[in-house]
């Protein structure tokens, strides 16, 4: 059945760009009628054997009408889809809606015919994967549940693509010909196979940057000191194993700092890998088009003038990563500081940086350049010093972050061999939802350790065009060390932290050893324990006469003990000649804990510079050996080339940089015979401290990690009854209200403006929002209208006493210290002495809106509330009701869908939880009772995201059971899934 070609406007919104599983770009986009050319020649560069499997038949050439029927569609019945690179068709897709029979249909039927058709050239890059997911995208949004595809059985890579897509499948074979039955609906296994893609397709698009075989500098000039010039001159210092140009139209030289120089990119000979661009901002599209031609993989653009210059700028931006993408190139920066890799496969220094770090195998990524300068100079003035700094693996600053971002470069970490440990300086997270989800699978293999600046300015830095987030920085810290992110808020933390995982065990709990030869550090060590949440044991005084070897013993028998987790040692420096005791000290630590391998050891130091060079002497600048938190085994060696043994399993072998001078230093023995470890040193009890109690913190997280629970399945959820109910109360906008469960106000729906989730969405009136959660097990007590003194007493009547009466006016509902509610109403007589007092202190009933609602068992009043927040997603909160959430902001956190763990750690992560488990000989509250409304909860917000708001307030939770007193949802269009839709690059 033919359609109207203007059925449908052009679906702009189905267009995306996409990774390629070579770490390649491509655009996905409709196919519209003035493709036609593009078509023909798309399809002139296909074999006659990809064209026979497509077309079932020999098909050397598109007649006419193939032509227009292939590229005029009505976007509902009949779509086709093209994947571009340089503007033209490398792959197609199409579909055809069909009824039961086979023939063209329109809906209701749900039942399509898809089929593919990819260039020789470009089949192997994961084109028709990215396709599939994007024209199921598609079709499920145009109501088709079902794709059918018939393939000939010699055409194994398409059955494979199809086969390998994670849906429901059934297959069958009839006449010569494999016919293919599958449901779209995304399937457990549907999303880790686009996912695990994802990871591969990011993953090699960074490497790709990192790892590249040549590299162009455009913009290099004569003068030394330009930035062009001064990249070119650090990667030929830094001893770049691979080819390298300067590129410059001034240029008539054939040779510019001993490196072969050419006019254009086109004067270039042999493939470009990377291209760093370092020319003025009007000239960058032209020197773009020239590496997008010449088939330049990827770009580091430093040049500035992009958007932290303004909205010209930020148009300017956006420009550029359409034309990279445009020839399937990823983009660092623009205005970025650059990339570094330490690797002496690779030795690329492409930023910046006038000096390479030292090799080590530390991840480190920084938004902001100025921070990447900071780190990356202390990395190399430290380096092997004082500080014990050993060096990274790999560096990149984004600066404005068009294309790259953080969420790239951990799926390149995730599984990069040369990294163990990963510190982020962030200033935007472009996808909250991703980041989570990543963080939470690296932090399950490696420490992932993060700074977030800019939390408190309200807004993202200029050039960071990201989603605003209604959360509070607090709520969003929590999330991310829901995720295992570990969070610090200063980069001296950031390093102090990092320098510990670096080459430390995990602590297998709090129990801290103290010792040391000054009675007053020990103490401050200890006072510093208990205020982060560790429990210390007395500290053990060996006076300051102590020598190296009662320090050995000391720590030798402290690690011994089973009641201990982790020892700090403090020192304080002893009076005349120190160089030869400093060396002695640290001998004789590094020998105690290399006798006991599987407990972290840290040192706190004061002004005792020889100490922290000694525990530094031996720092090794290769990668280690021995077992990575993952299990696999690694060998490196020491700068003098004697291959070293690594400790534990769970040692994260990474060296991390410090911060500042005259800081933390860390020491490796001088030996390959004992275990290579450092050991971190600190100026301040307070810092050692802040950073033992991360590690705990994380070790436990990875404890936990290893079993997340399970989300819970409940016989009597009505998910099917809820969907519909959403959708009539969004297609009808009826059941409005502007009480959370008081009266229905005249009108249909109740838009509301207020400062929320979702602006406009529709407030459900308290029968709606009653049958609604009843659906999922929630039940509310009822609350009737009480306008009057009358209908108050015929409410108490038909609830029975006793009642309470209270108003649900906005200034006064859960407002009991307001005198708003009177409890324990036992008869009439006091139901209507209590709203007269009512009345007579507050005003009129129309303006005080009271309800009359049966009285709950007594218990500890609390409050449930989720939301969709735009940038974070779904998020589940509890905390006390009243002053201890609202005053003190005791409230918690947690991402939906919350597994049972997480619903039971979220009860008791609030500091207010002891008042739940009996607390000073109060009866405990029914806790289990508490998780299972919020797993409920959870379930219909993750079921439904629609519901984009929910209140339960109070929640009263007895010792047997609880009542959910007052309830509100809010509805809404489900919004954009990014984290669950087909793989697609974003848009800033």
């Amino acid at each position: 059945m033919q359609t109207p070609p203007d059925r449908h406007e052009y679906p702009a919104h189905w267009e995306a760009d996409v990774v390629l599983r070579d770490g390649g770009t491509a655009r996905i986009r409709p196919i519209a009628a003035d493709d036609a050319d593009r078509l023909v020649s798309f399809y002139e560069q296909v074999s006659a054997e990809s064209k026979y499997y497509r077309f079932f038949a020999p098909y050397p050439r598109l007649s006419a009408k193939d032509v227009h029927r292939f590229t005029h569609h009505d976007f509902v019945d009949r779509v086709g889809l093209a994947a571009t690179v340089g503007g033209e068709f490398i792959a197609t897709v199409r579909y055809d809606r069909i009824a039961a029979d086979g023939r063209p249909a329109s809906a209701p039927a749900d039942e399509a015919e898809v089929a593919f058709l990819v260039q020789d050239a470009h089949q192997g890059r994961g084109v028709a994967s990215a396709l599939l997911e994007h024209v199921a995208a598609v079709a499920r949004e145009r109501g088709i549940r079902r794709f059918a595809a018939e393939v000939l059985p010699a055409n194994t890579k398409m059955i494979k693509v199809f086969t390998d897509a994670g849906y429901q499948q059934k297959r069958s074979f009839e006449d010569g010909v494999v016919r293919l039955e599958f449901d779209l609906e995304p399937t457990d296994r549907s999303l880790a196979v686009q996912r695990a893609r994802e990871q591969r397709a990011e993953a090699r698009s960074v490497a790709r940057l990192l790892a590249p075989g040549s590299v162009a500098v455009v913009g290099a000039g004569r003068t030394p000191g330009g930035v062009g010039r001064s990249i070119l001159e650090n990667l030929r210092e830094a001893g770049f194993t691979g080819r390298l140009y300067a590129v410059n139209g001034a240029l008539q030289e054939k040779e510019l700092a001993g490196v072969p120089a050419h006019r254009s990119m086109r004067d270039i000979g042999e493939p470009v890998d990377l291209a760093v661009i370092a020319v003025p901002a009007g000239r960058v599209p032209e020197a773009v088009a020239e590496c997008g031609e010449h088939g330049v993989q990827g770009l580091v653009v430093v040049s500035a003038g992009y958007a932290e210059s303004g909205p010209e700028g930020r148009e300017r931006q956006r420009e550029l990563v359409r034309q990279a993408r445009t020839y399937g190139m990823r983009l660092i920066g623009p205005n970025a500081f650059g990339v570094i890799n330490t690797s002496p496969r690779t030795r690329l220094n492409a930023s910046l940086a006038p000096q390479m770090p030292r090799t080590g195998r530390i991840g480190l990524f920084a938004q902001s350049g100025a921070i990447g300068i900071a780190l990356l100079s202390r990395l190399h003035r430290r380096g092997g010093g004082v500080t014990g700094v050993t060096g990274v693996s790999t560096f990149v600053s984004s600066g404005n972050r068009a294309d790259v971002s953080g969420n790239d470069v951990l799926q390149y970490w995730y599984d990069d061999p040369d990294t163990d440990v990963a510190l982020m300086y962030l200033e935007s997270i472009g996808n909250p939802r991703k980041f989570t989800r990543l963080a939470r699978r690296t932090a399950a293999a490696k420490p992932l350790v993060v700074v977030q600046g800019a939390r408190h300015g309200g807004a993202a830095p200029q050039g960071h065009a990201v989603r605003a987030t209604r959360l509070p920085h607090a709520t969003v810290s929590a999330l991310l060390r829901q995720a295992g992110v570990i969070r610090v808020d200063t980069i001296t933390e950031l390093v102090d932290a990092g320098l510990l995982l670096a080459r430390q065990p995990l602590p297998a709990g709090p129990r801290v050893a103290i010792l040391g030869n000054s009675e007053s550090l020990g103490l401050l060590t200890y006072d510093a324990c208990l205020a982060q949440g560790l429990r210390p044991l007395p500290p053990r005084d060996l006076t300051t006469g102590a020598s190296a070897e009662d320090f050995r013993a000391a720590l030798a028998h402290a690690l011994a003990d089973d009641a201990c987790d982790a020892v700090v040692v403090t020192a304080i420096p002893a009076v005349g000649e120190r160089s030869a005791a400093d060396a002695a000290l640290a001998e004789a630590l590094r020998s105690a804990s290399a006798a006991a391998p599987a407990k972290p050891v840290l040192v706190v130091h004061v002004e005792l510079g020889g100490l922290a060079e000694a525990l530094s002497a031996a720092a090794s600048t290769a990668p280690a050996g021995g077992t990575t938190p993952d299990g696999t085994t690694r060998t490196g060696t020491t700068p003098d080339g004697i291959a070293s043994a690594a400790g534990p399993a769970q040692r994260s072998a990474a060296v991390l940089p410090e911060a500042e001078n005259a800081e933390a230093g860390s020491a490796v023995p001088g030996s390959a015979e004992v275990d290579s470890r450092l050991i971190p040193a600190y100026p301040a009890a307070e810092r050692a401290v802040r950073a033992l109690a991360e590690a705990v913190k994380y070790g436990q997280w990875r404890q936990e990690a290893a079993d997340p629970g399970r989300v819970p399945e409940y016989e009597d959820i009505d998910e099917k009854g809820a969907a519909e109910q959403i959708g009539r109360l969004l297609v009808d906008g009826e059941g409005g209200t502007t009480a959370d469960t008081g009266q229905t106000q005249p009108g249909a729906a109740v838009p509301t403006t207020d400062p929320g989730p979702v602006a406009d969405a529709l407030t459900l009136g308290p029968d709606d929002t009653c049958a609604l959660l009843a659906r999922y097990g929630i039940d509310v007590r009822r609350a009737l209208p009480a306008p009057t003194p009358g209908e108050a007493a015929a409410a108490a009547k038909n609830l029975g006493y006793p009642v309470a009466l209270k108003t649900t006016a906005p200034h006064l509902r859960h407002r009991a210290d307001l005198g708003g509610v009177r409890l324990d109403l036992a008869d009439e007589e006091q139901l209507r002495r209590a709203y007269a007092e009512l009345t007579s202190l507050f005003g009129e009933p129309g303006e005080l809106r009271p309800v009359v609602q049966a009285m709950a068992p007594r218990g500890v009043d609390t409050v449930v509330r989720a939301v969709i927040d735009p940038a974070a997603g779904a998020v589940l909160s509890f905390g006390l009701a009243g002053a201890a959430s609202e005053l003190l902001g005791d409230t918690a956190h947690r991402l939906i869908p919350v597994t049972d763990r997480d619903a039971a750690s979220l009860v008791r992560s609030i500091r207010t939880a002891p008042l739940l488990f009996g607390w000073r000989g109060s009866a405990p509250a029914d806790v289990a009772a508490l998780e299972e409304l919020l797993l409920r909860l959870s379930r219909l917000v993750d079921d439904h995201p629609e519901v984009v708001s929910v209140s339960l307030e109070p929640v009263v939770v007895a010792p047997r059971g609880l009542s959910v007193l007052g309830a509100s949802v809010r509805l809404a269009p489900p919004p954009a899934r990014d984290d669950l839709g087909p793989r697609t690059l974003p848009v800033y």
